[in-house]
């Protein structure tokens, strides 16, 4: 019996962005990125089905263009940075449209299914193989214990519950 030789593809991290968008005071939507992850995906398929894709993100790289609101984010309150220094997902099924797995924050874990487009594979003017993905989702920031609230004196929600996940990434694939 033949034995596949799964390919690995590690994230581009100068052509990817790992984002969210949250209500603010039900409002507006503040948008924010983490600036330091990794990713990886392992294939023995071209169009990555049933591929084993990992990620992590560094909490303490949260960036939302306030360092006010990014101190706040890095703190107890939501995502204690000090004691739980990364985010992490593991892949549990991917069919080219819908990638689920589990995600960690904090010290929860609760699995997670992201909407997927999977936008083909170039090589680029380098030689380098290069494959190209958006996913989108949502989580309960409260499901992961990032539960800090607040209510105007209006009666207002400072920041909803609701997290979309909004990733464009690019890998690159390991000869």
């Amino acid at each position: 019996m033949e034995t596949l030789t799964k390919t690995q593809w590690n994230i581009d991290t100068a052509h990817s962005e790992i984002a969210f968008k949250v209500k603010h005071m039900m409002i507006s939507t503040v948008t924010g990125h983490f600036e330091d992850f990794d990713a990886s995906i392992h294939t023995d398929k071209d169009d990555f089905q049933d591929a084993e894709i990992s990620f992590s993100a560094q909490t303490g790289s949260i960036n939302t263009n306030n360092k006010d609101r990014d101190n706040h984010l890095r703190s107890d309150d939501f995502f204690n940075a000090e004691k739980f220094p990364e985010i992490t997902f593991t892949s549990t099924s991917f069919n080219g449209s819908l990638l689920t797995g589990n995600l960690t924050i904090r010290d929860i874990t609760k699995e997670v299914t992201l909407k997927a487009d999977f936008n083909g594979i170039v090589v680029d003017p380098y030689g380098q193989t290069k494959a190209g993905f958006e996913l989108e989702g949502a989580i309960n920031r409260k499901d992961f214990n990032l539960s800090w609230s607040a209510v105007t004196e209006a009666g207002s929600i400072v920041v909803a519950d609701t997290v979309k996940l909004v990733i464009a990434v690019q890998f690159i694939k390991q000869a």
